[in-house]
């Protein structure tokens, strides 16, 4: 039974209205009836609630519809996304800032006469290319992650 036919059934089984049962989970009664005839699909949060409310697991809800099975996968990949995403894009920035303070601090000493140091310790591969790796590490990693979630 795919989903539409198993929420509707469920849906009279409690005797409920589709406005009754939008009310109980917080949503339109347009959505219940788009859900029910199969023309959109609830994100898994409501899959979670209606789960809940009909006290079914999420498998008894999702298993027989393929189509809805592909949907929730998608949901649970984009939200694993935005946490990959920070992480990469600070990687980058970071590159960039340090990039542009090499760059102020290159100009302060070399215009203003200014003696400031940059990272006297460590090797000058390091200090000089560190920047642009983390901008590139920071690009690619961004890349790899629309073509995995999106």
């Amino acid at each position: 039974m795919i989903f539409s036919e198993r929420l509707k059934r469920e849906r009279e089984k409690k005797g409920w209205s589709q406005a009754e049962l939008a009310e109980k989970i917080h949503v339109s009664r347009q959505s219940v009836s788009k859900w029910e005839t199969g023309k959109n699909y609830p994100n898994i949060e409501v899959i979670i609630d209606l789960s809940d409310l009909f006290g079914i697991t999420i498998d008894e809800l999702l298993r027989s519809d393929e189509v809805l099975k592909e949907k929730v996968i998608q949901d649970s990949k984009q939200l694993a996304y935005p946490k990959w995403k920070v992480l990469f894009d600070s990687v980058f920035l970071l590159g960039a800032f340090l990039l542009v303070s090499k760059i102020v601090i290159i100009a302060l000493n070399h215009f203003w006469g200014t003696n400031i140091l940059i990272l006297e310790g460590l090797p000058k591969a390091i200090t000089n290319f560190l920047p642009l790796i983390l901008m590139v590490a920071g690009g690619i990693g961004s890349d790899q992650l629309k073509d995995k979630y999106i």
